[in-house]
């Protein structure tokens, strides 16, 4: 005999995949934006990006190597999705 399944069960199972889905999406647009961001910053500058680079004499100073390194840790997600893809070709 099996248990009935409610409809509160069923609706948080679905949020549940809902959220898993939009993190997945969020974790692929998440390398483009900041490299996107890298670029613009290097092109167009900015008082924020003195700010940052004042004062600290580092080479990773400023914006730009900030976001190029936010995406270098964000690209996990696509090396992720790009394995998936292979061994799904391969089946």
């Amino acid at each position: 005999m099996t248990a009935p399944v409610s409809a509160t069960s069923d609706a948080s199972g679905n949020g549940v995949v809902a959220a898993r889905h939009l993190a997945r999406w969020l974790g692929l647009a998440a390398m483009p934006t900041f490299a996107i961001m890298a670029v613009l910053t290097a092109m167009i500058g900015g008082p924020a990006d003195m700010l940052c680079a004042a004062g600290h004499g580092s080479v990773l100073g400023g914006m730009v190597p900030m976001y190029l390194l936010m995406s270098a840790f964000h690209s996990a997600a696509w090396l992720r999705w790009i394995a998936e893809r292979r061994r799904a070709v391969g089946r």
